[in-house]
């Protein structure tokens, strides 16, 4: 049986909604075929719908928060198709994320890649950032890997919505931060969620695995690197996520750095602009772009001579290398980059192939690029690498869902409408006829009231998901 039709899962996703709940969908644009085979470059099977969905997660203190991300499937409704999560890189600013500009050719036109090559993609846009408020963790790994394994317990109410088929293929890669993020995931799946999910294969692409060593080095280090935001962000992130690693923002930062980092923790300014004030104030004060002089005297000491400073300890709680993982697992990377050292790369496959990892292989896909440029190959790697494992099946009368007449009254409605006779604790979905979630809500008992008053006049359809079971009809309402 089909993963997203599976009874146990279904149970798992009723019961614990606040925590994993579709809360919306919007279909962003459609590409054909030859359109993604010009776009990449490679030659596509199919063409792909892709949609902005949104749902629950938790936040730092474990509250419910709301978090978008972008999904993008195959155009052909009678395959069955793997899943494949691509965790993204570094955003520019807080609407930098999959979601909001895979249409514009951003990084999450990758989901459309992985498409048109027969997968259904899932590309979390991260705590904080999209439509998620707050200060964005950066290379937090835990709220990395639990905002992805929430969008995968969402994906089969968008696969009932839209009759989307997927198999229990999972595939995980990312690419820098998203490397970090895709390893955390690849690592959370195979050593605590065993029983929800199985991993087919990972490649994870120059990832900053190593923050606790490598990347401090670098922090620590007196060279030149054009990437200085950076710095600040990851303090930030661990001041947010820990606490305890600083009073006031001068105790870690001297002025003028101090000041146009607050802006950015304000959210004035974005992490783009935060990059090009550090590179002018330091090129100014200091004669280069050599991050280290943004700090405080007092705490690289206190920073370089305890390794127990909060600081360290919040660095090596983010790692991500130290497991063996069961799946198969590449981590390709490239030794010129210039952003995230390949040394990540080199410890990960040592640590990995240490504690018995048994078909893992770190491959250095272009050896002249720098962080930028490896994407392009790294992706290629992956994508053949995937092809090897790839699954793509028929839809079966197995597959397909129950349907059953749902009775609405009144139909038409101006405000409220009654439904009878559906399951308690199933799935209740009011869309659009443009894909769009209006209204969802569980089935709380026998007779379920809905109100519809917010709604404009038009035809939508509602929807009720239990069990493989559809119940649907069409909406009118009057206004």
């Amino acid at each position: 049986m089909k993963s997203c039709f599976t009874a146990a899962f279904l149970l798992l996703f009723y019961t614990a909604i606040t925590a994993q709940e579709l809360v919306s969908s919007t279909l962003l644009g459609v590409r054909t075929a030859s359109e993604l085979t010009s776009q990449f470059g490679l030659p596509m099977s199919f063409g792909a719908k892709f949609y902005r969905i949104t749902y629950t997660t938790s936040d730092l203190q474990g509250m419910t928060d709301t978090v978008s991300g972008l999904v993008a499937v195959p155009d052909d409704p009678t395959r069955v198709y793997p899943r494949v999560v691509y965790q993204h890189g570094t955003a520019g600013s807080p609407l930098g994320v999959p979601s909001f500009n895979a249409a514009q050719g951003g990084e999450g036109s990758v989901g459309l890649l992985f498409a048109g090559l027969g997968y259904v993609a899932l590309l979390p846009d991260y705590l904080g950032l999209g439509v998620s408020d707050g200060f964005h963790p950066y290379v937090h790994a835990a709220s990395e890997a639990w905002v992805a394994a929430d969008m995968l317990r969402a994906l089969p109410a968008f696969n009932m919505q839209y009759n989307v088929y997927t198999n229990g293929q999972l595939f995980i890669t990312g690419y820098s931060q998203g490397g970090h993020a895709a390893m955390a995931l690849h690592r959370e799946v195979e050593t605590s969620l065993q029983d929800e999910f199985t991993v087919t294969a990972a490649a994870h692409l120059s990832g900053p695995y190593s923050i606790g060593e490598v990347m401090r080095d670098l922090i620590l280090s007196d060279d030149i690197y054009y990437y200085p935001s950076y710095l600040p962000n990851t303090i930030l992130s661990y001041q947010t996520v820990y606490g305890g690693l600083f009073n006031q923002m001068t105790d870690v930062f001297k002025e003028p750095y101090a000041t146009a980092i607050g802006q950015f923790y304000t959210g004035a300014t974005t992490l783009e602009q935060l990059n090009n004030q550090l590179i002018a104030l330091l090129t100014t004060n200091e004669g280069d772009s050599r991050p280290l002089r943004m700090l405080q005297p007092a705490i690289v000491t206190a920073v370089t001579t305890d390794p127990n400073h909060p600081f360290n300890v919040a660095l090596r709680d983010n790692n991500v290398y130290a497991w063996a993982p069961e799946a198969p697992t590449r981590i390709f990377y490239c030794m010129a980059d210039d952003q995230v050292p390949y040394l990540n790369s080199i410890l990960a496959r040592d640590s990995m192939l240490a504690r018995g990892a048994a078909d893992l292989v770190a491959t250095d896909v272009d050896p002249t690029a720098d962080h930028g440029g490896c994407v392009v190959p790294a992706l290629t790697y992956t994508v053949f690498f995937f092809a090897g494992y790839q699954q793509i099946g028929t839809v079966t009368s197995t597959d397909t869902p129950q349907l059953r007449p749902l009775m609405i009254h009144p139909n038409p409605a101006t405000a409220d409408i009654i439904l009878r006779d559906l399951p308690e604790g199933a799935l209740l979905s009011i869309t659009d006829i443009s894909g769009r979630v209006r209204i969802s809500a569980i089935v709380s008992g026998n007779i379920q009231q809905i109100d519809v008053s917010a709604l404009e006049g038009g035809f939508y359809f509602v929807q009720c998901i239990s069990g493989g079971v559809k119940w649907q009809a069409k909406l009118a309402v009057q206004r």
